[in-house]
């Protein structure tokens, strides 16, 4: 059994040189701070209540798009899971899995980062 979730809201920012420029519009778009911390250059994290989904910038080489992430506690297992589904497996990039849905949305296979995981994930029984 392996568990998985939505885990971040990602605003893909092509060749943002001003990536502040970027992080000031959804920052007031969505009425969200900028996190006091930012431990990355290529990221920028909005600040949101404990427990909800992350929003992150993300300064990126490719056309400006929005992705999600999805926690996950087993990689492997999810891939095989959402492959299983329809999906493509595109890459591994830095420990994670990139992945196509059928509609062409792309999005991120993480490891768990949000605390209350192990409580609030989705549980998926034997092996897909």
């Amino acid at each position: 059994m392996h568990q998985s979730r939505l885990g971040a809201i990602i605003i893909d920012c092509k060749d943002a040189e001003d990536l502040q420029a970027a992080t000031q519009f959804w920052s007031q778009a969505l009425g969200l701070e900028v996190a006091a911390s930012q431990p990355d250059p290529q990221y920028v994290a909005l600040s949101v209540p404990t427990g909800e989904v992350a929003v992150l910038l993300q300064r990126v080489q490719h056309e400006s798009r929005i992705h999600i992430d999805i926690e996950t506690d087993d990689q492997e297992a999810e891939a095989r899971r959402l492959i299983a589904l329809g999906a493509k497996l595109l890459a591994t990039i830095k420990g994670w899995h990139v992945l196509e849905a059928p509609s062409g949305h792309r999005f991120c296979l993480i490891n768990p980062n949000r605390a209350g995981f192990a409580d609030a994930a989705n549980k998926w029984p034997g092996d897909a």
